[in-house]
């Protein structure tokens, strides 16, 4: 056979390649989409977030994965979908947030974010927990709920448990990040806040932005505007930490921690979707973006997110979530209670609120 032979034999397998590929993963993609639409939908018409309805009907619908046509589609949104998702939430972070909140507030929010993850690992560790579950549910706590518990389980060695623990992080920190949203504007009323400073504690203890903006604005523009920008800064935080988490299990992979390792695969030094979030940070820091790109971005992400988490609910058997358990709910409620009480006495300390 010549080599033109063979060229045109290439170009015409191509398209049938391409189709193909488009043929196994409409069915599951189409799912979840539709899940994802109902989803927000209902948010829309109610006070449950989209994510969490998403979640609970992609359990609902668990036996649906086992069909062979839609397994391709689900499994391709539960991973590529998300991260493509993740990725674009870059796009919503730009340099300026930080000089408009003054480097006092910026270094306490930093501050608590990395005495979360800290008090998260190390109460993992005294209830039994390996780091992986520990440095997930305090990672989604302290920088920004269902969309950094993606992120980080993206670079975490993954097991036969990955699933679950993701599913129960995001389901954990979506509820307590509702309650959050009921019970924190009263809480800055109660302490005499003015309006800036309310918006800058919510922004800095509520897990998901969706809540954050939801309590914010439950108080006034100013207050709704303050904590969206703060809550930004934290999301702005999710590459920086991602990076060091990845290059951190290397290392131990490759020393002390060889057992635990090899249970499951090695994630890469420098993943993909966390090189366009800070690429895409960056043109938003250094380059006049017109809003209406950015905006686009957003709507974008939010639903690519959405599609993910339910496929990740289509994959994932609620049996195996409750089998996390009590102590992984409780852990979950101690590390909400640790960011509050420690940007409280942070803002006490800087002079900003009397307690």
């Amino acid at each position: 056979m010549t080599d033109q032979t063979q060229a045109n034999i290439a170009l015409t397998e191509a398209p049938d390649t391409w189709w193909q590929r488009i043929y196994d993963f409409f069915p599951g993609l189409a799912l979840a989409a539709l899940i994802a639409m109902a989803s927000q939908f209902i948010a829309d018409n109610s006070q449950v977030p989209a994510m969490l309805m998403a979640l609970v009907i992609g359990l609902m619908l668990n036996f649906l994965s086992q069909v062979p046509r839609c397994k391709p589609g689900i499994a391709y949104g539960a991973k590529p979908v998300l991260r493509i998702g993740v990725a674009l939430l870059g796009a919503r972070i730009s340099f300026e947030m930080v000089t408009g909140l003054g480097l006092p507030t910026v270094l306490l929010i930093a501050g608590a974010v990395f005495a979360t993850i800290a008090f998260g690992l190390l109460t993992a560790r005294l209830a039994g927990f390996q780091y992986r579950f520990g440095f997930l549910s305090a990672g989604a706590v302290a920088i920004c709920g269902a969309s950094a518990a993606i992120a980080i389980a993206a670079v975490l060695p993954r097991d036969e448990r990955s699933e679950d623990r993701l599913v129960f992080t995001i389901v954990g920190v979506t509820v307590l990040s509702t309650v959050a949203m009921i019970a924190y504007p009263p809480v800055t009323q109660f302490f005499g806040l003015n309006d800036y400073v309310a918006g800058v504690f919510l922004g800095a203890t509520i897990h998901d932005v969706a809540q954050v903006v939801g309590a914010g604005f439950s108080l006034s523009n100013e207050a709704g505007e303050t904590a969206t920008l703060v809550k930004l800064l934290r999301v702005s935080m999710l590459a920086p930490i991602v990076i060091g988490a990845a290059l951190i299990i290397r290392v131990v992979s490759a020393s002390r921690d060889q057992n635990d390792a090899t249970s499951g695969t090695r994630p890469p030094l420098m993943p993909g979707f966390v090189v366009v979030f800070i690429l895409l940070a960056a043109i938003n820091s250094f380059f006049a973006v017109p809003p209406i790109l950015t905006q686009i971005a957003a709507t974008l992400s939010g639903w690519l997110l959405l599609l993910a988490i339910a496929a990740v609910g289509l994959k994932t058997r609620l049996g195996d979530v409750v089998k996390v358990g009590k102590p992984a709910a409780a852990l979950l409620i101690a590390q909400t209670l640790f960011i509050a009480i420690f940007f409280g006495l942070g803002l006490h300390a800087l002079g900003i609120i009397a307690l």
